[in-house]
């Protein structure tokens, strides 16, 4: 029975060596099928990884939580690039974007984005924020407002959340050091199995496309600083969210909101419609679809953000 123990325990200490190499493996074959796609600039607060394509009026792409740039297919940045200038942003701590120091809130993370807009000299943007990055546009415009146009808020995060959904329960460590520990030896090898998965929470009901893990970055959320900073985004959000609500009635910028039907992450109901009724003469757009409209139905997606800026325009 001794030597019994000792055995399983050097399994475990093996195991426990052996899971770190994993993950840096990884995180190596991640970076190697969704390389960095853009360039970078230094503002306050951190480095920004971001792509600048085509000509026009401006619109700044804003991935959700845990995501990247690449989570807007390319077929929706080729579409609208035929008529405007696309920025699409890594957020503070995702993708390939990097901050100086502890993941800032929504409002930090809103302010080093205005000042890559300010750098790169747009004018007014449209604003296309998804999921978080909707709540984050929305910390944005009530900053800012003179940097924005008109927001198009893709399945935005737009009240708060008193209930943990339980996809996002890992998130919610709040030991910087276990979450670590939790990414390196579950995380990061978990990512290996994830990138053939053809059925995620957060694209039910639709599947998952086979080009996500590459062309949509979808291999880089295993990575171990991107769990780190995902769970720092979540856990900061609480506390940001009812001033950002208190805010909504003195937005003055036309605001479009569209939601997939079958959204298993945010209810349409709460976070499109009746956020609305609380913005003076914003709109509410349902289609059929899951929570990430911006790649799986990439064109039905630009095709809607297209008119909100024709209306603007108008």
């Amino acid at each position: 029975m001794a030597g019994l123990g000792i055995g399983m325990a050097l399994v475990a200490v093996g195991v426990g060596c052996a899971l770190p190499l994993v993950t840096r493996s990884a995180v190596r074959r991640a970076e190697r099928i969704a390389p960095p796609q853009g360039q970078y600039r230094d503002v306050p607060g951190g480095r920004l990884h971001y792509t600048d394509q085509g000509s026009g009026p401006a619109l700044v792409l804003i991935h959700g939580l845990g995501g990247n740039l690449r989570n807007f297919a390319p077929e929706l940045v080729a579409r609208l690039a035929q008529r405007h200038r696309v920025i699409a942003v890594d957020r503070p701590g995702a993708g390939y974007s990097t901050a100086a120091g502890a993941i800032p809130d929504l409002h930090g993370q809103a302010a080093m984005i205005a000042a890559l807009v300010d750098a790169l000299d747009t004018g007014p943007v449209t604003l296309v924020g998804h999921s978080l990055g909707g709540a984050l546009s929305l910390a944005f415009v009530q900053a800012r407002p003179d940097l924005v146009s008109a927001l198009a808020l893709i399945a935005p995060l737009t009240q708060p959340i008193t209930a943990v959904p339980a996809q996002f329960r890992t998130l919610m460590i709040r030991s910087a050091l276990l979450r670590r520990v939790f990414a390196w030896l579950v995380i990061g090898p978990a990512g290996l199995l994830a990138g053939r998965a053809r059925a995620l929470p957060a694209f039910a009901p639709d599947a998952v496309p086979a080009s996500f893990e590459g062309t949509g970055g979808g291999a880089l959320l295993f990575r171990p600083d991107t769990f780190d900073a995902a769970s720092q985004d979540a856990q900061s959000v609480p506390d940001v969210m009812p001033a950002l609500v208190a805010g909504y009635g003195a937005i003055a910028r036309p605001v479009h909101v569209l939601f997939g039907t079958g959204d298993q992450i945010l209810p349409p109901d709460l976070h499109g419609r009746a956020f609305v009724d609380q913005v003076a003469g914003a709109r509410c757009t349902l289609m059929d679809g899951g929570h990430m409209l911006p790649f799986v139905h990439p064109q039905q997606t630009a095709q809607w953000i297209a008119g909100v800026i024709a209306q603007t325009a108008s």
